[in-house]
């Protein structure tokens, strides 16, 4: 066994347009979890909501995908 430790692979550049794209997609599940964390803490510092003050899930639902029917379509 070598005493040398692993060399890492070397890496290969994004381009200017391919790391925007990266740190904006980097930039949305932060703020994803970020929201989650706040809900948690919530929670923990003030217990579950009591079920009579949220949404049915059906209505819930039906809502989002109003929404998303209302976007406009998206190129892949």
């Amino acid at each position: 066994m070598s005493e040398q430790p692993a060399t890492a692979p070397a890496r290969q550049p994004l381009d200017e347009h391919a790391a925007a794209s990266v740190r904006a997609y980097a930039a949305d599940q932060r703020a994803k979890v970020d929201v989650l964390a706040s809900v948690l803490e919530e929670i923990a510092a003030n217990g579950y909501p009591s079920p009579e003050s949220g949404v049915p899930w059906e209505t819930a639902c039906d809502a989002h995908l109003a929404r998303l029917g209302d976007e406009q379509p998206r190129g892949a």
